[in-house]
């Protein structure tokens, strides 16, 4: 593999390989998952500068035979973009690929790199005044083509959709190392099958992706968020629609967060001042962008709460009165997962269920689990307005986390997945597959669908080696 490192540095520059020969040199941080559940060993990690660059890493490595491992910010959480213990992948970061190619006001789209950092994508179209949506706890470190490999989610699905939602079109280097470039701002393109979409949730295994035309929206006149404490959780599932009703596609977020979770917040980051949170079983996050202005979207907000208050479905809330109570509350909302972290290791679920569904789900499955491992402890929280919900399990009080991970995981997944088939819904919702749940899909993914998966993977990657043991 000498022979493959020398030509690495060649086409990317010396400085851009590293690897474990120099001792001063640590890789750690493109070796470990971003949870610390996996640490692998790279053969070498490469930071190719350009779309070209990538093309002829690409085709360096498939004339050697080794497999790739694409990483953007390694912030996922199903251990897909960090290499095996082998020591013979080749670690392929993407985050030099860092520009905003064009901003293109009259079609409302820009066009990136894939290594842009999420946040600053968001500041390049404030800044060119439009909006970009896509909004998620990780904005500050993930990158753009990340969120396009894994279809990441977030907190304004409701409104704008996934990220495949927000793709126009993508530039991706194939495994054979050709260029393809799809940027096209197009809304309307029917000539043939829809490979952006056939890339886009694919996470690394059918191709790299490194540039992206995505969508721009209209800058919203007003942007208003309230918190409020509710009964249940069909107190939510109602309250969802009352607001769905009365603010139409001015609702543009919807979180749900369990009163464990929300305490979970309050113990490790009491400075944050949950709200409303110890007399109530559940919370919600309820944010309105209006057009008109502000005092209209204000009327809206206090009329749909007034309702609720008078259909029970809504026992306290209040309204932030600024952007900086705004943020607060968010803040707040984006914290769970930390304060989570902070009370040490769990078992993280990252499912979707029929909105429907979610009440009935909560109760079966919340009782199964205290049946099956009296004292854990759950920590749920997630994207109403979506039916994605983060359904964590947290060991019982005094319980050494690491020794349930190893003694419980198993149990507890195939207890909570089995009840998500039960409830028609999937065991991943917008954190991806990586090599977490490979081994799972096969119980709970339709037979043919797998058969057509494999039958593209093998037809776009036949050499195995984009990412292998990822997804299928």
């Amino acid at each position: 593999m000498s022979t493959l490192i020398a030509h690495l540095r060649s086409t990317v520059g010396a400085a851009h390989v590293l690897t474990h020969d120099d001792p001063t040199t640590d890789l750690s941080a493109w070796e470990q998952d971003w949870r610390k559940r996996a640490h692998g060993r790279a053969m070498a990690v490469v930071r190719p500068g350009n779309t070209a660059e990538v093309a002829a890493v690409v085709k360096a490595c498939a004339a050697a035979g080794a497999s790739i491992v694409p990483q953007g910010g390694n912030t996922g959480l199903v251990v897909g973009g960090v290499p095996d213990n082998s020591g013979t992948q080749v670690l392929l970061s993407l985050t030099r690929l860092n520009r905003v190619r064009a901003i293109d006001g009259a079609n409302l789209t820009m066009t990136v790199d894939a290594g842009c950092v999420l946040q600053n994508l968001q500041t390049a179209a404030a800044q060119a005044g439009f909006l970009f949506p896509l909004s998620l706890a990780a904005e500050g470190s993930c990158t753009i083509g990340g969120n396009l490999a894994t279809n990441a989610g977030g907190t304004q699905v409701l409104r704008y959709g996934n990220t495949r939602d927000l793709c126009l079109g993508l530039e991706v280097v194939t495994a054979q190392g050709e260029v393809w470039d799809g940027l096209s701002g197009l809304r309307k393109d029917n000539t043939g099958y829809d490979l952006r979409d056939l890339f886009v949730g694919s996470e690394g295994t059918l191709g790299i992706i490194t540039a992206a035309t995505l969508k721009l929206y209209p800058q919203p006149a007003a942007k208003l968020t309230a918190w409020a404490a509710v009964p249940s959780m069909q107190a939510a599932v109602e309250l969802l629609g009352l607001a769905q009703q009365r603010l139409a596609a001015g609702l543009t977020g919807f979180e749900v967060m369990g009163q464990f979770a929300l305490g979970l917040v309050d113990k490790h980051f009491p400075q944050l001042r949950v709200p409303l949170w110890q007399d109530t079983p559940y919370c919600v996050l309820l944010e309105n962008s209006d057009f008109e202005s502000e005092a209209h979207a204000r009327g809206l907000f206090e009329s749909l709460l007034e309702t609720a208050f008078e259909q029970g479905t809504v026992t306290d809330a209040v309204v932030a009165e600024n952007l900086t109570q705004a943020k607060g509350l968010w803040h707040i909302r984006e914290s769970i997962p930390l304060a989570q972290a902070e009370e040490g290791l769990n078992i993280k679920h990252d499912i979707s269920v029929p909105v429907s569904s979610i009440p009935a789900f909560c109760e079966a499955t919340d009782a199964e689990l205290q049946r099956a491992i009296p004292g854990m402890r759950l920590v749920n929280f997630g994207h109403l307005g979506d039916g994605n919900l983060h359904y964590n399990v947290q060991a019982p009080e005094g319980v050494d986390g690491k020794a349930f991970l190893r003694d419980e995981e198993e149990r507890i997944n195939t207890l909570v997945f089995d009840a998500v088939a039960r409830f028609g819904g999937s065991i991943s919702a917008e954190h991806g597959v990586g090599s977490l749940k490979a081994t799972k899909l096969p119980h709970y993914k339709n037979p043919v669908a797998l058969s057509l998966m494999r039958a593209i993977k093998t037809a776009l990657d036949p050499q195995g080696l984009m990412n292998p043991g990822r997804v299928i």
